[in-house]
């Protein structure tokens, strides 16, 4: 599959057919999955191609590219000025950070963009991934263009990370500590909001 035709079907899927479904969070999280592994799948890709056979070194690299974003997180809860700068969120907490997280955005854009695009296409990519997340952005009503340049960064980064260690692993771990250190910081704000 050319870089163009799964850049246009995945930047669709994510801007077109996801919102045009009207599904709860639960349910995008499913078909975002569902689209993820049924790429993998179309693509012809499997374990030892997305480096999976090679866990330990995704491991050891994604535990420790982790622990940026998760002392991050601490330092700005820590600190009551950054700490009041954090949007709110009323969502459910456990179900946001151990299924809606991994499922649907950490194994279906690790899927998507680290085990199919960069095989595809590494210098692209990045691109795609940024304009993934255009819709999202507009539902949260946050700045388009700075969230498709912060993810296309976001993108060379996990990119990098799976050619530095091999393995498909360690992006989703760095993915998941960067979405669900920012899920605890808006509910602990909405708490915070609660309280005080």
């Amino acid at each position: 599959m050319s870089p163009t035709i799964l850049g246009a079907l995945t930047t669709a899927w994510s801007s077109v057919v996801v919102p045009a479904l009207n599904l709860s969070p639960r349910g995008r999280a499913v078909v975002n999955a569902g689209f993820g592994i049924s790429l993998v799948a179309l693509s012809g890709r499997g374990a030892s191609d997305l480096a999976l056979t090679r866990w330990r070194s995704g491991l050891r690299w994604g535990l420790a590219a982790a622990s940026v974003p998760v002392l991050g997180s601490v330092v700005i809860a820590s600190v009551p000025a950054l700490a009041g700068r954090v949007r709110p969120s009323d969502e459910n907490l456990a179900e946001w950070v151990l299924f809606r997280i991994p499922v649907g955005t950490v194994v279906t854009e690790e899927l998507i963009f680290r085990g199919v695009f960069d095989a595809v296409s590494p210098a692209m990519s990045p691109v795609f991934f940024g304009l993934w997340h255009v819709h999202p952005a507009r539902a949260a009503g946050d700045s388009v263009v700075g969230t498709v340049a912060g993810t296309f960064a976001a993108g060379l980064l996990f990119s990098w990370l799976r050619r530095r260690s091999g393995s498909v692993l360690a992006p989703a771990l760095l993915h998941w500590a960067v979405n669900a250190s920012g899920a605890v910081l808006a509910v602990r704000a909405r708490e915070r909001d609660l309280l005080g």
